[in-house]
This record gives C-alpha cells, structure tokens and sequence, in this order.
C-alpha cells in the first residue's frame, strides 16, 4: 500500500496491487486489525482483479469500533486471528472469523526458558 506522507480529508490511501491474482485463492497477512479498513479494502481490490477466495491471517485483531460489520460486509471470505486478544465476543458476531488459540505457544517458551 502507498500512502501519501500526509493523509487528510480530501486524499485518500491508494493501493496497487502486483501481480495477477485472477483466478487464485490470495492471503493477505498483517499483524494488528483494529478497523479492519486496510484489510476489507485490500480484499475488494483482489476480487475485483479475480481473486476466486480471499483469506486475512492476523495476529492480533483488535477488531474495534464497527471492524465487524465491516468484515461481515466485506469481500473476504475468512479471517483467521489469533487469541492474543480476547475474540468471544467478536467471534459470535462474525460467522467469517476463525481463531488460533496461541496459549500453548506461550506455555512452551515459558518452559523452556
């Protein structure tokens, strides 16, 4: 994604994709959704060049304000978050969300550390 060095009201964000993605399951992986814009946005994009699948793998999915109808509506297809923070909630609201329980991860380093 490019973003102009200083975004206000009237500019928005652009994006570009590279490459060809028709007829393609795509992934789109990021570390933090808060409002999940950047996400929905980038999925519109691939489907509309012909993506046939659109899956969103992120860490931690903050998912506030209204990132779940935003997701609900959107083109992707899952959205696979992990439990680094609290998803119940999100979870019954959003039939597209999976998520990874991470705890065991946790508990390994702890012993081996």
């Amino acid at each position: 994604e490019r973003r102009p060095t200083k975004i206000t009201d009237r500019q928005n964000a652009t994006m570009m994709l590279v490459g060809d993605v028709s007829n393609r399951t795509t992934i789109l992986v990021d570390d933090l959704a808060d409002t999940s814009n950047t996400i929905t946005r980038a999925a519109k994009l691939l489907k509309k060049e012909g993506a046939t699948k659109v899956y969103a793998l992120i860490t931690h999915g903050v998912l506030s304000g209204d990132a779940i109808e935003r997701i609900n509506a959107s083109a992707l297809d899952k959205v696979i978050v992990t439990n680094s923070v609290p998803q119940e909630e999100h979870k019954k609201l959003c039939p597209k969300l999976e998520v990874l329980e991470i705890g065991h991860i946790f508990a390994e380093v702890r012993l081996r550390f």
